[in-house]
């Protein structure tokens, strides 16, 4: 595997660096870190659009573009995640390495130079955001959240946590709610924007050929007009078990044809130290594979939904399970995904179950590994999460996983909310 440091490089500014001369291209992200606020969430989101439109020397998306041809084809684009409850914003780069190109070219350091003047030298009047592009980010904006209802998997999720998580930062949509994105000026986004550069705890990863002592001077260089830090860190409030006795039920009415069921689960006790490859082979034997027992059975061998799968929220300890149902078997699908997860609590889970599920957490892995941007995606999750091991040494620890620590796991596990998307006429 690559060799790969951390280090500071101003206050409150950590950088990742993955060297390695596996691959073609470098990659080169910005992350702020700040707490994820119903508030802010929608101008977080807007931030680093905006900023794309055009920085001081390049103040416009024509003069940027002109700029990236100039380096080979370079691309800068706006990264808007939620881990947990962390609302992280910035800018992801990808870049030809300096190794394929004549002598001198030196993409890495002018490429982290424009990243630098879009993210610390926006274009501005009266020292205020251009209001031309914030309103032209604000108009894009709403119509991607309007957008959300399409799909309709990705949707019957996101209302399942909105309702599941309604008192928590947690229920907030990473890119924030149609009202507030509606209420948006240039004058209070660029008092976030000042918040935020000043008291974000800011991110920063390389993968490329590049050696470490190179990719911290440019960037240095590139970010030596940050202001001063301030602020705390953040993190994710868990709660380790639901606030009611049982689960709460929501149904909503679509114009669909094939209904959504959502189950959103507290991960329990597990969280107060997790052992995150433990969690990854739990949730391959009971969702997260093809070989699970939510696909094997549910899907597959009762034929009760068209697709079922769990995902883990590593970051506030929560499982997802998303299904699509006929509308007249949504108690039988659920009853059988609540008794598959009993299951996999009274450690019932064959050798070949727990085999295929180390093998597809390694693959999915090492299939990232791949891949600058699977790297990256990675490296930055370790980082919010505070994971002590590589992603590599995830692989290795995913492999020697019991399955009593699995049925562990399993059996802490509660039903929080039940979310129904049926038809209108159902």
């Amino acid at each position: 595997m690559s060799d790969v440091t951390r280090q500071i490089v101003a206050p409150g500014v950590t950088l990742t660096c993955a060297n390695t001369d596996k691959f073609k291209t470098g990659c080169m992200s910005v992350n702020l870190i700040t707490g994820l606020d119903r508030k802010t969430a929608a101008m977080s989101a807007l931030l680093p659009r905006a900023l794309r439109r055009g920085g001081a020397r390049h103040p416009d998306m024509r003069a940027v573009a002109d700029a990236l041809d100039e380096l080979y084809g370079a691309r800068i684009e706006p990264i808007v995640r939620k881990k947990g409850e962390m609302h992280c914003v910035g800018f992801f780069a990808d870049f030809i390495d300096d190794d394929f190109l004549p002598r001198g070219e030196n993409v890495l350091e002018k490429t982290a130079s424009l990243l630098g003047e879009l993210l610390l030298m926006p274009c501005t009047r009266g020292g205020l955001l251009l209001h031309d592009y914030v309103e032209g980010e604000r108009v894009n904006l709403i119509n991607d959240i309007r957008a959300g209802i399409n799909d309709k998997r990705v949707y019957a999720l996101d209302r399942l946590l909105e309702n599941m998580c309604s008192d928590e930062a947690f229920g907030t949509n990473r890119l924030g709610g149609e009202a507030a994105a509606r209420a948006v000026t240039a004058k209070a986004l660029t008092r976030h924007y000042q918040r935020l550069i000043s008291e974000s705890r800011i991110e920063i990863f390389y993968c490329g050929a590049a050696e470490q002592e190179r990719v911290a001077s440019a960037l240095t260089d590139a970010l030596s007009s940050l202001p001063g830090r301030g602020g705390g860190e953040t993190g994710s409030d868990v709660k380790l078990s639901p606030p009611s006795s049982g689960p709460r039920r929501f149904t909503e009415a679509l114009d669909v044809q094939q209904g959504k069921l959502a189950v959103g689960f507290r991960l329990g006790e597990c969280m107060k130290a997790p052992n995150y490859p433990a969690l990854m082979v739990f949730n391959a034997v009971f969702g997260g594979s093809v070989t699970s027992k939510l696909f094997l059975n549910v899907r597959e061998r009762l034929s009760l939904c068209y697709y079922a799968a769990s995902s883990v929220e590593k970051h506030k300890g929560i499982m997802t399970v998303s299904s699509g149902v006929d509308f007249s078997k949504f108690d039988d699908a659920l009853g059988e995904i609540y008794a598959q997860l009993d299951a996999v609590a009274a450690g019932d889970i064959s050798d070949w179950e727990l085999i295929s599920a180390k093998r597809a957490v390694i693959t999915s892995v090492k299939s990232a590994m791949d891949r600058p941007a699977g790297l990256e995606d990675l490296y930055f999750d370790h980082a919010v999460a505070s994971i002590k091991f590589a992603p590599d040494e995830l692989a290795a620890l995913a492999d020697s996983v019991t399955r009593e620590e699995v049925a562990s796991i399993a059996s802490g596990v509660r039903a929080d909310t039940e979310y129904f998307l049926t038809g209108e006429s159902a």
